[in-house]
């Protein structure tokens, strides 16, 4: 059986995913599993509310998920789980900006060593077990260097290369911030582990991933934290003035992403690429509040405060290296990804939510984590 067919025929050794009981792990240990897949969930439970996530897994695929409650730090939990897996998902993470600049040290410990602890566990086992790696884009830092004009109620890039397509992987690595150069630190290490060591290994760099299971906070997740504090009619403040730009993901889209680059992984390996909803998925925080209003049928209550640290005032993934090399469908309209979170989160916490935020009508996926810190 070819490499290949392991992707579409399980042969009964697990896939690892770590981070799993967060929102793009959970995700990705759903559609897994649904392929038929033994699914290795490694988490430590860190954050409020995930071991929600763990239950639905394990309800919905019983036994097809296993669980590992051990913190990315733990190397010899790690190498124990790396053992048997055929491929690994690589979602652990610190992922807030904020948390990093409070706590710089933990902030490497668990984004740099962490990383370094399962790159090394696969490098040992010498059997080619694929690794999928995700990044970010805070890589390329606050883009200081870009020209940006205030049209309407956004952002837009004077460069009309960068209006057109976004920021490549050709843009020069920048980062910003220890949670910037944390993951960037990652990044690298993957991608030499890959040069240095023969990983079958790739990147994903991703922009802003939204969906259900989203459960977010102010500091990570900020798709569904705008419409949870707008479905309990709680204010919302956006730091800087509202107008910056980012290119949001349907989750769904994103678990496609990580697949593909699995099944992909030796034409891939070894290379980076940008994950996000690209120039067609482009909407400034004002724009976005706007709909959700709309979803909604009032006005979500908006403060506003300073810009906080690394922020970037605007950034679009150019999404065509992505889109070729990994045979990427179209990504799911902002608008109608932005309804179906809204209707699963009104569904779940049992809020009121207006008409026109339809029910969701994608497969399931999860809620954040952190330190077996799961995007």
């Amino acid at each position: 059986m070819s490499r290949h067919d392991l992707i579409r025929q399980p042969d009964g050794r697990p896939v690892l995913v770590t981070g799993g009981a967060g929102f793009i792990g959970c995700n990705i240990a759903d559609a897994l599993a649904e392929r038929g897949h033994e699914v290795l969930v490694y988490d430590a439970l860190s954050r409020p509310g995930v071991e929600r996530n763990l239950a639905w897994l394990k309800d919905r695929h019983g036994g097809k998920v296993e669980a590992v409650v051990a913190d990315i730090r733990d190397e010899d939990a790690l190498a124990r789980a790396a053992r048997e897996a055929k491929a690994v998902f690589h979602m652990a993470a610190q992922v807030a900006v904020t948390t990093s600049l409070v706590d710089p040290r933990e902030d490497f410990d668990v984004n740099v060593r962490g990383t370094l602890h399962l790159l090394d566990a696969l490098r040992l086992k010498r059997d080619g077990t694929p690794i999928v790696f995700a990044s970010t884009n805070k890589v390329y830092g606050d883009l200081a260097d870009l020209d940006f004009r205030l049209e309407g109620e956004r952002y837009v890039a004077v460069d009309p290369e960068v209006a057109a397509s976004g920021i490549s992987e050709a843009r020069p690595l920048d980062f910003h911030t220890p949670y910037g150069c944390s993951k960037g630190a990652a990044d690298q290490y993957v991608l030499d582990y890959a040069r240095s060591f023969g990983l079958r290994a790739a990147v994903l760099r991703m922009s802003c991933i939204y969906g259900r299971r989203q459960m977010g906070t102010e500091d990570q997740g900020w798709v569904a934290h705008f419409l949870i504090r707008a479905l309990e009619e709680q204010p919302i403040t956006l730091y800087g003035d509202g107008y910056q730009v980012r290119d949001i993901l349907d989750v769904s889209n994103a678990v496609e992403a990580y697949l593909n680059a699995w099944e992909r992984i030796d034409a891939v390996k070894g290379r980076a690429f940008n994950l996000g909803g690209g120039t067609a998925n482009a909407v400034s925080l004002r724009e976005l509040l706007a709909h959700m209003g709309d979803l909604l049928g009032r006005e979500p209550d908006v403060r506003f405060a300073d810009w906080r640290a690394g922020d970037q005032r605007y950034f679009v993934a150019d999404t065509s290296a992505a889109r070729r090399a990994l045979g990427l469908a179209p990504a799911v309209p902002w608008k109608e990804g932005v309804a179906r979170l809204a209707g699963w989160l009104g569904e779940s916490r049992r809020l009121p939510a207006h008409p026109a935020a339809e029910p969701p009508r994608l497969p399931g996926a999860a809620g954040p984590s952190l330190v077996g810190r799961g995007m």
